[in-house]
């Protein structure tokens, strides 16, 4: 591919919103451009890695044996009422009515699809199993797109779902998934690690996350350095103390806390560690129960598991804390609340003595508390919390570290949420109607671009992982306006290396050479040879790989089987 017959756009710098680095070097690279509100077109270069993606992520399901179909981005309101999502799933479902006032929505995923096709086309054991996947664009109505196409409204996504006769071979076809994302993420080139991880919208009863290492990682990953152990800090486990709780040494008193709403500010006051510190988060359980969850100070509230234990909740506003505890949030407490306040701890909580916690008065805290001295008993003792660095593995194998991941494939077992929901049966051996056991296996396209330009990057742009490259080889021809020599060998060169079945692209532009050195480092290609008058005297090329300092000589003769060496890895 020759430069003047592509379409290359870079710029200097990326636009003012673009926060994330990825964000800013897709836009200043010109992989897209900006249509509207997380939306964006896939420009020329762009839609090259894309396509490069696809391609892995396909020859690694076909091989698999999953079987690839395509079902329609618009789809009717009748399947998601069936199954129960279109009051459930939330705004972000895209819904619309066609001239006829009939409603359908934007595809976000595909459950009802290809479970109406399933039930349509299926009817005996003796055609399952059966697993279709498509690759495809997705709509996710975001309340606040961001970072580009990584929380973007329209994405590219293969979806892919399994039905079987029984759980056994559900869990079969979910392992055959674990491991064959596996061989994916690692052909990408990418850093990577499967954790478990929360259902969510999707439903089902067990799943796994595949998460990009990098610093920028919305997600907190806790793993186990001695052991396989890694969850999503959303499901991972905080295990209760060793040790059981300590009598009463102290006497509850009243301290002055002026202004100390925050734990911290309050633990410096009173010269005492955060640990020592217990808070207390004001929620609403089902719009009309007022909840009091205990934490230890310097822990968080993990909503995923709190919505667990208690139900759906919201946080309480100003005026509920207000009328319930009398008091302005930063300063509430357990000690004597109205009986209409329910108190539930999280279990390092439970295991605490003399802590300090809220006063239900402004301006003050009480220390020396203790629970059935100065408090009743939590009505619930269960895992609120986010697990921090160095709690004990869930597994009982060494203890926890934390990392940041980018969450870009996860596999589900939906078991028999949306067979029943929609009567997808089949006739088993006895003639016996059964719901189908259904796995679900999500892969997103355009977010692995920019998960990659996350972790591979420095300060001239992008470095790309070869398999994922736009092109392996870029050619720079030093005057090739001026140097019929120069032309004659990089278009020498950029055949050899195309009929030997690279991706090259020949940067024949008439530009000066800073230019044209700093969009292919931009773009992030991987090899990179300059062609020029004096190094042409000497019979040699100038070779210089994406991370490499400097560049190096080859000699011309043979080089197109010395740099295929190379792109190759030889």
């Amino acid at each position: 591919m020759r430069v003047s017959n592509f379409f290359l756009s870079t710029l200097k710098e990326a636009p003012s919103e673009a926060e994330l680095i990825s964000h800013k070097l897709m836009i200043r690279a010109g992989l897209i451009k900006r249509l509207g509100s997380g939306i964006y077109s896939l420009m020329p270069i762009g839609l090259r890695v894309v396509r490069k993606v696809e391609a892995i992520v396909r020859e690694e399901m076909n091989r698999a044996g999953a079987v690839e179909l395509s079902m329609p981005v618009v789809q009717p309101a009748e399947l998601w009422q069936e199954s129960g999502r279109w009051q459930a799933y939330g705004p972000e479902l895209l819904r619309f009515k066609d001239r006829h006032e009939r409603d359908f929505v934007i595809q976000p995923t595909s459950e009802e699809v290809v479970t109406d096709i399933a039930r349509n086309e299926i009817k005996s054991y003796r055609q399952l199993p059966v697993h279709f996947y498509q690759i495809q664009s997705k709509f996710r109505d975001e309340r606040r797109p961001r970072f580009g196409v990584m929380r973007g409204r329209e994405f590219i996504m293969k979806d892919g779902y399994s039905f079987h006769v029984n759980y056994a071979d559900l869990e079969r076809e979910y392992r055959s998934m674990f491991d064959t994302y596996t061989r994916i993420f690692t052909r990408l080139g990418l850093k990577f690690r499967a954790v478990a991880a929360d259902t969510g919208s999707i439903g089902g009863t067990g799943s796994h996350e595949f998460h990009v290492l990098a610093d920028s990682g919305e997600d907190a990953i806790a793993f186990c350095p001695t052991s396989d152990y890694a969850a999503n800090v959303e499901l991972a486990e905080a295990l209760p103390p060793a040790a059981a709780r300590g009598a009463a040494t102290a006497a509850m008193e009243k301290v002055t806390t002026p202004g100390k709403t925050k734990c911290e500010d309050v633990a410096a006051l009173l010269n005492i560690p955060l640990t020592k510190l217990v808070k207390a988060v004001a929620i609403v359980v089902r719009e009309s129960d007022f909840y009091l969850v205990l934490l230890r100070g310097d822990h968080a509230l993990n909503e995923i598991k709190t919505q667990k234990q208690l139900g759906e909740f919201r946080f309480a506003t100003d005026k509920e804390i207000f009328d319930k505890l009398h008091c302005k949030a930063g300063y509430i407490g357990p000690v004597k609340v109205d009986a209409g306040v329910k108190v539930v701890a999280d279990r390092t909580v439970a295991q605490m003595n003399d802590f300090v916690c809220g006063a239900n008065e402004k301006d003050f805290h009480l220390s020396g508390v203790n629970f059935v001295r100065d408090l009743a008993e939590p009505a619930l003792i269960a895992d609120f919390r986010n697990v921090v660095t160095g709690d004990p593995g869930p597994d009982g194998q060494g203890v926890l570290e934390l990392c940041r991941g980018i969450e870009v494939g996860h596999i589900f077992q939906l078991r028999t949420k949306y067979s029943t929901a929609l009567k997808c049966n089949y006739l088993d051996e006895k003639g016996a109607q059964q719901p189908m056991e259904m796995g679900c296996y999500g892969i997103g396209i355009t977010r692995i671009v920019a998960a990659a330009i996350e972790q591979n990057h420095d300060e001239r742009g992008i470095v790309w992982p070869q398999p994922i490259a736009p092109f392996d080889v870029a050619i720079v021809p030093i005057g090739i306006g001026k140097s019929d020599a120069v032309r004659a060998a990089a278009e020498k060169l950029h055949d050899e290396l195309t009929a030997m079945g690279l991706d090259v692209l020949l940067d024949d532009r008439d530009e000066r050479p800073g230019v044209m050195f700093a969009d292919m480092e931009l773009t992030g290609i991987p090899h990179r040879v300059v062609i020029g008058d004096r190094s042409l005297k000497q019979n040699q090329l100038e070779y210089q790989g994406r991370r490499d300092k400097a560049a190096q000589p080859i000699a011309l003769e043979n080089a197109a089987d010395e740099i295929k060496k190379r792109v190759c890895g030889g």
